[in-house]
């Protein structure tokens, strides 16, 4: 497949990074399954545990991106866009046609498969972007990743404030926009998430504008969840509603003014001093000279991002040829903090580690988002959209502030992000106990404990797999990784969750269970759960310390060189 032209200059990634924020909104559908669950469940008459295995098949769609990783070395961003834009179609429209009672009612197994497709376009629209975006951006990869995920994060309080403002609270209005509004705001963007000449890490601009974005998005996290508390409290008429969705719309459009400032005010090329190792020369001529100490080797992400759309593999027989007649040197393995193939990965204890601790935090995580509408009836909560905006704002928080906090001690300490995960999953253990206690006034505690550390656990995998197994083959790494999402969910929400509250159910004697006896048991387990994530994470820390010294130590990002490649 021929090489992809590289979008040069410093606008276009900046430009390529607004667009993707819109898509990770846009990404984040699969967090509406609260909102238009109890609508599914009595209009086709379901159980709780029939329920909860429709929120498996939701959170296996949204987390099995195989796929999606292997297309982003093969094809162009948009491509796998537009495949995420045809399943997103597909999948929610057949979900409406059951809730609108257009066609009704549809067999069970139809919706489950409905489900995966609709919420596994998260996946295609997720990997495009994130990969993407990480390799426009290499010199910052913990910052990117928690922006773009904590965008993905906030869009649960878009969604529900979209919801209540927009659609007067329809599930069938709600899955229609999903239906038709996702796929036209990605086929907008779709042109503008492109591969870019990364910008230069040495201009302190870089910096500012990451600020700006960061702070843009914690101030529209902030109103979001203040219009909901707003919405809930106060009737309002249709001219301020519409102003208020109004306002988020000007807050999505801000991280445009990065692009449109670089654009009025250039920057004076004269006052840039390349750093050893910046990536502008790849926006130079072919062949142009170079003298400063390449950032990165030549194996690894940055240099080869010309080649990212090629095919991967070469010929096997070509190659023992080639190092048969001494054409070339055989290739040693490559280590930690290199770039890994998928196959050389996956045979790594350091590789299942991170996996697992993955799995037990964010699994435990899922089932309470999934259930986090019968656990606010449960608890007394009649409107349980405040729970909801609670939940995703705080797992915004969890998402921005875990990629700039472990930036920050990564690069002055050298403390692998791992530590992060180990002390967030503590605290899941504090806010799972708080839940199955059930004390007065502890509900929405919990929740925003349980919210952030979800967010934490969420993000801070997407850097560590990148740095140590590289970016050349990340895509398909981070997609295996998120496996660990719907297997959680089948495991801890399908199987634990919904029986222990149908048997609680069944005792009361109806289908819809009230007290705290429906999750404690259910709590109490997954508290155990994080404890046992924590020991593991903890363990991982120690193991991959070494390697963090060896790409911090001189405070900035730095790749071992691979002479022998």
């Amino acid at each position: 497949m021929a090489k992809l032209k590289l979008k040069a200059g410093s606008r276009p990634p900046w430009v390529g990074l607004a667009a993707a924020l819109w898509v990770q909104i846009s990404a984040g559908n699969a967090t509406n399954f609260t909102l238009y669950s109890s609508a599914l469940k009595s209009v086709s008459g379901f159980s709780q545990q029939q329920l909860t295995f429709l929120g498996v098949a939701n959170d296996i769609g949204e987390s099995v991106g195989l796929l999606p990783g292997i297309a982003c070395n093969r094809f162009p961003p948009w491509t796998v866009l537009l495949v995420g834009v045809f399943a997103c179609f597909l999948g929610y429209g057949v979900i409406w046609l059951d809730v609108s009672q257009t066609i009704h009612p549809l067999p069970y197994w139809v919706l489950w498969i409905a489900l995966v497709v609709a919420s596994n376009s998260n996946a295609w629209f997720s990997t495009a972007v994130l990969v993407t975006n990480m390799r426009n951006f290499p010199l910052s990869r913990g910052t990117v990743a928690g922006i773009l995920k904590g965008y993905s994060g906030i869009s649960a309080a878009v969604y529900t404030v979209l919801y209540s403002l927009l659609l007067e609270q329809s599930a069938s209005k709600l899955l229609l926009f999903l239906t038709l509004g996702i796929p036209v705001i990605c086929l907008a963007m779709m042109y503008f998430v492109r591969p870019c000449t990364p910008p230069s890490g040495e201009d302190s601009s870089v910096h500012v504008h990451f600020v700006f974005t960061q702070a843009a998005s914690v101030l529209l996290a902030i109103y979001l969840l203040t219009v909901t508390i707003i919405y809930d409290k106060v009737s309002l008429s249709d001219a301020v509603s519409h102003v208020l969705l109004a306002i988020v719309f000007l807050f999505l459009l801000s991280p445009l003014g990065i692009p449109i400032k670089m654009s009025l005010f250039r920057a004076n090329a004269e006052t840039i001093t390349p750093l050893a190792g910046s990536t502008e020369h790849l926006a130079e001529g072919e062949g142009a000279p170079s003298q400063s100490v390449p950032l990165l080797s030549p194996s690894s992400s940055t240099s080869n991002l010309g080649s990212f759309f090629e095919s991967e593999y070469a010929s096997d027989v070509e190659t023992l040829l080639a190092e048969g007649e001494g054409a070339v040197k055989k290739k040693r393995r490559p280590r930690r903090g290199e770039d890994f193939k998928f196959r050389e990965a996956f045979i790594k204890a350091d590789f299942w580690l991170l996996w697992i601790v993955y799995f037990l935090g964010v699994g435990s995580g899922i089932t309470v988002l999934n259930n986090l509408a019968q656990i606010g009836l449960a608890f007394g909560v009649e409107n349980t959209t405040i729970l909801l905006s609670l939940f995703s704002f705080c797992n915004f928080v969890g998402r921005l502030g875990s990629g700039a906090l472990s930036e920050h001690f990564v690069r002055t300490r050298t403390i692998p992000r791992t530590l992060w995960m180990a002390c967030t999953l503590i605290v899941m253990v504090i806010a799972f106990v708080l839940y199955a206690l059930a004390f007065s006034g502890t509900l929405y505690v919990s929740t925003a404990l349980l919210g952030i550390c979800y967010g934490f656990q969420y993000n801070l995998m997407v850097p560590t797999a990148s740095e140590l197994f590289g970016l050349e083959h990340f895509g398909i790494i981070y997609s295996f990784m998120l496996l660990g999402n719907p297997v959680g969910a089948l495991l801890f929400s399908g199987l634990l969750a919904g029986y222990v509250y149908d048997a609680e159910a069944a005792k009361q004697g109806s289908s819809t269970c009230l007290g705290p006896e429906c999750f404690r048991l259910t709590f109490f387990v997954l508290a155990g759960i994080c404890g046992l994530g924590s020991f593991l994470s903890l363990i991982l820390t120690i193991r991959i310390r070494p390697v963090y010294q060896m790409l911090y130590a001189s405070g900035s990002f730095r790749l071992p060189r691979a002479s022998d490649h």
